[in-house]
């Protein structure tokens, strides 16, 4: 049985300052440690322990920003619990740990929806990003789920157009943007949403509006 340990052995063995810097370069600056190696290695690494619950929770407490990815591959969404969406969100400390998390694990669990609203109104930086990246992570991967859900969110994103907080924008962006790509009766409303936006007296709302309008208007 391969253990966390062995596995963050693994990857500080292959550990590129090179590629840290150019991490941090695009803002991956973690609090936890950073190694530095690239997405298809982590998810090979992962794949060869799919729906492995158990060491996905064993690599997160590594405290190893790529081990943290692994496990965000590897876990099983059915054996996610509200806990665990808690303690790993208390953990967020990159924009890149937030969206491989939440568009690669935590938007397929049953939770998702109940998270997407409640950390859209949280206060930290990358938990209320995680609140928006779970919306559009379910616009496109949750076929099953009704317009209905999706149109609770757009009041949403219009609360909270106005935090200027460059990754909160940006996690507000692409959740509008990915609610309104979803299908024809979503792309209307969310077109509608960005014009509401748009009026608004905040430079954050006006970037979140004319790129959503930019892209939605041409499909």
């Amino acid at each position: 049985m391969t253990t966390a340990a062995a596995i963050a052995a693994r990857l500080r063995a292959q550990h590129d300052p090179q590629n840290v810097a150019g991490q941090q370069r695009f803002g991956i600056t973690p609090r936890s440690e950073q190694l530095g190696l690239p997405l298809p290695l982590l998810r090979r690494i992962a794949r060869d322990h799919r729906r492995d619950h158990t060491l996905a929770l064993a690599l997160w407490k590594t405290a190893v920003h790529d081990a943290r990815l692994v496990a965000a591959f590897a876990d099983d969404p059915k054996q996610v619990t509200r806990g665990q969406m808690e303690a790993w969100a208390r953990d967020f400390d990159s924009w890149a740990l937030v969206d491989a998390v939440c568009v690669g694990l935590f938007n397929r669990t049953p939770f998702s929806e109940e998270k997407a609203f409640a950390w859209s109104g949280r206060r930290a930086e990358f938990v209320k990003r995680a609140g928006f990246v779970l919306m559009a992570g379910m616009a496109v991967h949750r076929k099953e789920l009704p317009d209905e859900t999706f149109l609770a969110f757009l009041p949403i994103i219009h609360r909270e157009a106005t935090d200027e907080r460059h990754y909160v924008r940006k996690g507000v962006n692409w959740a509008l943007r990915q609610i309104g790509k979803r299908n024809a009766h979503l792309r209307r409303a969310a077109i509608a949403q960005a014009r509401h936006i748009h009026s608004i007296d905040s430079p954050a709302a006006r970037w979140i509006a004319a790129d959503a309008l930019r892209e939605l208007q041409r499909i």
